[in-house]
């Protein structure tokens, strides 16, 4: 079950409650070392999210704003939803295997939480 992506494009689609309860947000995929440690750096906005892979815990020292973390299981199953400030550390996730990260407040408007199940499409 380990998946692999590469660095680039893609859609995440969080499969929500009902067969129609379905969102589709423009994805970025850091799957390499040198994107993963970039991440949202430098940043004073994401479109949509940023995909971690494979990761399991995140910092936001640097970070010009708040945002929010929700750690993946190796199901894609959300296992846990933060939102980080600043200059923080976050725990390492032990059965966390990937990690997403949007503005802060946007998971949630999505229906990221913990139990929802997301895909992940790479362009």
């Amino acid at each position: 079950m380990g998946r692999r992506w590469r660095d680039g494009t893609g859609v995440l689609v969080v499969h929500g409650e009902g067969d129609d309860a379905r969102v589709r947000v423009p994805l970025e995929i850091a799957g390499s070392y040198r994107a993963r440690t970039k991440g949202l750096l430098g940043r004073d906005s994401v479109e949509g999210a940023l995909l971690l892979s494979p990761a399991n815990n995140v910092h936001t020292f640097r970070m010009r704003m708040p945002i929010d973390v929700a750690y993946l299981d190796r199901r894609l199953t959300v296992i846990a939803v933060r939102t980080m400030r600043p200059g923080r550390l976050g725990a390492p996730r032990l059965r966390s295997r990937h990690v997403l990260e949007a503005g802060a407040g946007a998971m949630a408007g999505w229906g990221v939480r913990v139990g929802a199940w997301v895909e992940v499409v790479a362009e």
